[in-house]
């Protein structure tokens, strides 16, 4: 599973201060630098401080704030919903922060993390759209950066945009449908003829087109997506596997999907778990068949989400006949497979030239029949073979193959967890594959690459199956491993 994304120490929220009494006290540069920043804002600014710099002057003159000429006194601070410590005296910010407190008001204290209630971000101002980047006192260059490069992405039209879609939020939601035929609306709103015409300075044909798109009356139809989650680290996600959890009314996702990749959908969109794993199956396949094709005949738009590329061992075939059966709208969305996160977690070539030129995909049962699956002559042959769900029949695996005619020597890379920071890997020969079925420690994914050109891998942070080899065998016999 994918390792859980860390916590937030301060939780972030926009805080109403329209016309209300914000504090700074402090009459210097760290002053300035707060009234500058709250002077985006519609709150009352109440600057405390018996001196103040002739820049500081000169702004608050020309923003109207309002400049009590006084030593600090904690009565100043009745009334007000925030206050910013910004004296440059650590002494000094201390008390102010413990007035505040006391008071019950929130209290930021310039460049002093642990006097502060809350954090002031770096904003991007497209009012009413704004975008706040925090980093909890630790980096404020850090966050200066970032809010750069996101200033320079976002149009400065956005903010009349925001403007416009709330004069037409209530005839959306008289109008609309909730769900997909509103979320549609809004999507072409923000992203098509009335964002343009905004960009180019046409306020007025912004409204007609977007008046034109919200009585435009179409069918809801349904559309399912069968995307590729990828092997498990959450940024190996497409972009376009990614647009389309954004847009989705439900998620329909297996057992192997991590909870991060999920998390990257919608928040209100309905999550469906049908996940099979070994000896516990929530749902038959011909119920998830039909699932996907009751939810598509409801106009829903679905994401059908597959642990790494849903047509390698994915089932996907079925659910595809299945919608096209019912004529149901539907798409296939790659994802990156597993083997290919293993071989770059080894740095390992599935094709080398002078070795090999051809690669096969598998699954470890299908060397549990009487018969040699044909790709075994590939194998055999110089193919390099990724075996699927390998561990608990590593043992057929190794002997039916050795037995065909592939060499015991015959190179071979194991991952468990690939492309996860939780990942082990493992390396050998198809001799010491046998060794998996003893590791009842390997709790996640396994992926198997077998081959010459596994000889090529980097194994520098790899441990050796061999090890695990004797210690089985040992254990199995009842000796004693120095």
């Amino acid at each position: 599973m994918s390792q859980p994304s860390a916590k937030l120490n301060a939780f972030p929220v926009f805080m109403r201060v329209e016309g209300e009494a914000v504090v700074i006290v402090g009459g210097g540069d760290e002053a300035l630098a707060k009234a500058r920043l709250l002077g985006q804002s519609s709150a009352r600014l109440v600057i405390v401080s018996d001196h103040v710099e002739p820049e500081l002057a000169d702004w608050m003159v020309a923003n109207n704030a309002e400049h009590i000429n006084a030593l600090y006194d904690p009565a100043y601070l009745d009334g007000a919903v925030l206050v910013f410590a910004a004296t440059g005296d650590a002494g000094q910010d201390r008390l102010i922060s413990d007035d505040a407190r006391r008071l019950g008001i929130p209290v930021n204290a310039v460049d002093r993390p642990e006097l502060c209630d809350f954090f002031t971000p770096a904003l991007v101002n497209r009012a009413p759209l704004a975008v706040a980047i925090g980093t909890e006192g630790a980096g404020p260059v850090l966050a200066q950066m970032v809010r750069s490069k996101i200033d320079r992405m976002l149009s400065p039209s956005l903010g009349s945009l925001a403007v416009l879609a709330a004069s037409f939020r209530e005839g959306a939601e008289k109008l609309l449908p909730k769900g997909s035929p509103r979320r549609r609306f809004w999507n072409e709103f923000f992203s098509g003829a009335p964002a343009r015409a905004l960009e180019n300075g046409q306020p007025e044909e912004a409204r007609e087109v977007a008046s034109a798109l919200l009585r435009r009356q179409e069918p809801t139809e349904g559309h399912i997506a069968l995307v590729g989650a990828g092997p498990g680290a959450e940024d190996l996600l497409t972009l376009r596997a990614h647009r389309h959890l954004m847009e989705a009314d439900v998620i329909v996702y297996d057992a192997l999907v991590p909870e991060a990749v999920i998390a990257m959908g919608r928040r209100d969109a309905e999550r469906l778990p049908v996940g099979k794993r070994k000896g516990c199956h929530s749902k038959s396949q011909a119920e998830i068949n039909d699932l996907l094709v009751s939810l598509g005949r409801e106009g829903k738009r679905v994401v059908r989400l597959k642990s790494g590329d849903p047509l390698v061992f994915g089932r996907a075939g079925e659910e595809m006949q299945a919608l096209r059966d019912a004529g149901i709208s539907y798409e296939v969305v790659p994802g990156v497979t597993a083997a290919f996160a293993a071989a770059a977690d080894f740095e390992l070539p599935l094709t080398l030239r002078g070795v090999t030129s051809s690669m096969v995909f598998t699954t470890g049962h299908d060397l549990k029949g009487k018969s040699l699956p044909d790709w075994a002559k590939l194998a055999i042959s110089g193919a390099t073979v990724a075996v699927y769900m390998g561990r608990s029949v590593a043992a057929d695996v190794a002997s039916r193959l050795i037995a065909a005619g592939l060499s015991p020597d015959t190179a071979v890379a194991v991952v468990e967890n690939a492309s996860l920071t939780s990942r082990r890997k493992f390396h050998g020969t198809l001799a010491d594959l046998p060794s998996l079925e003893d590791r009842t420690d390997l709790t996640g994914p396994v992926m198997t690459i077998i081959g010459d050109a596994v000889a090529g891998a980097n194994f520098d942070k790899s441990e050796p199956l061999a090890a695990q080899r004797h210690i089985g065998a040992a254990a199995r016999t009842g000796e004693t491993v120095a």
